[in-house]
């Protein structure tokens, strides 16, 4: 652990090529001079950690998810062209991570880019701000995976018992359900790499089952110009485009969450390259499977109305009803998105938890003493994953006083991810690009032209996604996302003045620590 109780990286035995254990291997070298220990065991592979980044984000399961929910904010339309133009703005984050991963791999992700990049003046705050930022966005994403899944098996329930009426608290059990089962997933370090793996050829196959089955067996079919170019404005918002702009938060998140391959460049070997790889694949496999599964679902949507009315709750699961014309059939699809699902929950705890211990070990969070210890027996970091989890699980009960709130805290979740990916990168502008050393994956001038892509899409975003989703706004429609972007600021304030500032391990520590340890280094060689 890189802090005052550990002053020297420790490097942990790792076996080599030939079976023997050597005592240190190159990536621990490398994490050494960042001025951190290998605390981890690198079990993934480039595929595992594929799993990972892909079973998150997982596109076409969050098309499933919102798929009519854009409707009256633009018809099909919305998620038609909406998602190629995620899927460009995903393809610029994805550079711009991948570039920092590769020439800075470290658990940290973007909070460590930033201490690194930064004026060293203004270095601790700018990581502190990002960490904080990054860990809630997680935070907020597990939250809204756990809901998706859970409001999935209540409507498959009420589909198979017409009388049963669902109400928010049933939502709140499912929830709480699948937050816990995901939660055991994350508690032996040897089986994620398995587990993600799996989650990736489960979400795959899932995929082509539905994408195959539901056209096929629709009695009707739409044509080309509802699924193209079928506009509709049912918001309130006299104007189309603002219209479309408040819907796009929906096509935005099956593309949010691209940093979880960066937090896990301590358990993969050569994350230099691998992290890259991961990130790109995830944006590219991403679009594929989400735009073909939008228009075929659209395809095959025979009345729109019962799906934006339905008793279940989940349109998704009636266009399967509508499709099958088999309420057993039906429930079988949307099982599958259900396991998908639960995949993405797994992958969002295991995301989280490495932003929360990474975090912790440089002293961002309170109770670091705890949180940045990792469990050896089981190779995880168990106590920031019961925390993140737990805190998780608390966010489940804002749905049964506000549905309104928990999904403004949605929206959140992808602002706040999209200025912890800036702020590193606004540090990497001002140092400038050719002031580093470059990693294997470095894009040059297209590196650039991304850069400033994400600067102006997270401007954006934070002020167009803070409009209320109807018009006229009350109560109860009323987009809350300002007073979340409040309660978090004021969270990560408090904690700065009263503890932060003065114990982070930012980056003067951590250069005092790396030097400090290699004059030792040399001292003994000598002798």
């Amino acid at each position: 652990m890189g802090g005052p109780e550990s002053e020297k990286p420790v490097t942990k035995p790792v076996p080599a090529d030939n079976g023997e254990m050597a005592a240190v291997d190159e990536d621990t070298m490398k994490l050494a001079e960042m001025g951190y220990t290998q605390d981890m065991q690198r079990n993934f592979s480039v595929l595992s950690l594929l799993g990972v980044g892909f079973s998150l984000t997982n596109s076409w399961f969050g098309v499933s998810a919102s798929l009519i929910t854009g409707i009256n904010s633009g018809g099909t339309v919305l998620t038609i062209y909406g998602i190629p133009w995620m899927a460009i703005m995903s393809t610029c984050v994805g550079v711009s991570l991948s570039e920092l991963a590769s020439a800075m791999p470290n658990a940290g992700g973007q909070y460590f880019w930033a201490n690194e990049l930064a004026p060293r003046k203004y270095a601790n705050f700018a990581s502190y701000l990002t960490g904080w930022f990054a860990w809630a966005g997680a935070i907020f994403t597990s939250a809204s995976v756990a809901l998706g899944v859970g409001a999935a098996g209540v409507g498959m329930y009420q589909l198979a018992h017409p009388d049963f009426v669902p109400q928010p608290w049933h939502t709140v059990v499912a929830y709480q359900v699948i937050n816990t089962f995901a939660f055991l997933f994350n508690c032996v370090g040897k089986v994620l790499p398995k587990v993600a793996t799996v989650a990736l050829y489960t979400s795959l196959i899932s995929f082509v089952v539905i994408l195959i089955t539901v056209p096929a067996t629709a009695p009707t079919h739409s044509d080309a110009k509802f699924v193209f170019a079928t506009f509709v404005n049912s918001t309130g918002w006299s104007a189309d485009g603002m219209a479309y702009i408040v819907g796009l938060i929906n096509a935005n998140w099956v593309f949010a969450c691209l940093d979880a391959a960066t937090h896990m460049a301590e358990e993969v070997g050569r994350p230099e390259k691998s992290i890259p790889i991961a990130i790109m694949g995830t944006v590219a496999i991403g679009f594929t499977t989400a735009w073909f599964y939008c228009i075929s679902m659209f395809f095959s949507i025979r009345d729109l109305e019962p799906l934006l009315n339905t008793a279940t709750g989940v349109p998704i699961l009636e266009l399967f009803y509508q499709a099958l014309g088999n309420k057993a059939g039906a429930i079988v699809l949307e099982c599958l998105v259900l396991v998908t699902g639960i995949g993405c929950q797994i992958s969002s705890h295991t995301w989280q938890s490495r932003l929360c211990w990474s975090f912790a070990r440089d002293r961002g969070i309170p109770g670091h003493q705890w949180l940045s210890k990792i469990t050896p027996s089981l190779d995880v970091p168990l106590v920031a994953h019961s925390v993140s989890c737990f805190i998780v699980g608390l966010l489940g009960l804002l749905y049964l006083g506000s549905s309104t709130a928990f999904n403004s805290m949605v929206t959140a979740c992808i602002v706040l991810l999209y200025v912890s990916y800036s702020i590193p990168i606004i540090c990497l502008l001002i140092r400038g690009r050719n002031n580093i050393p470059h990693g294997p994956f470095w894009m040059g001038w297209v590196g650039t032209i991304c850069n400033y892509v994400v600067l102006a899409w997270t401007l954006f975003t934070t002020v167009m996604y803070s409009f209320p989703s109807v018009m006229p706004a009350e109560a109860s429609t009323m987009n809350y996302v300002s007073a979340v972007y409040g309660v978090v600021v004021a969270i990560i304030l408090v904690d700065w003045f009263v503890r932060g500032r003065r114990s982070y391990r930012g980056q003067d520590a951590r250069h005092r620590e790396v030097e400090m340890n290699r004059r030792e280094s040399v001292e003994q060689s000598v002798q």
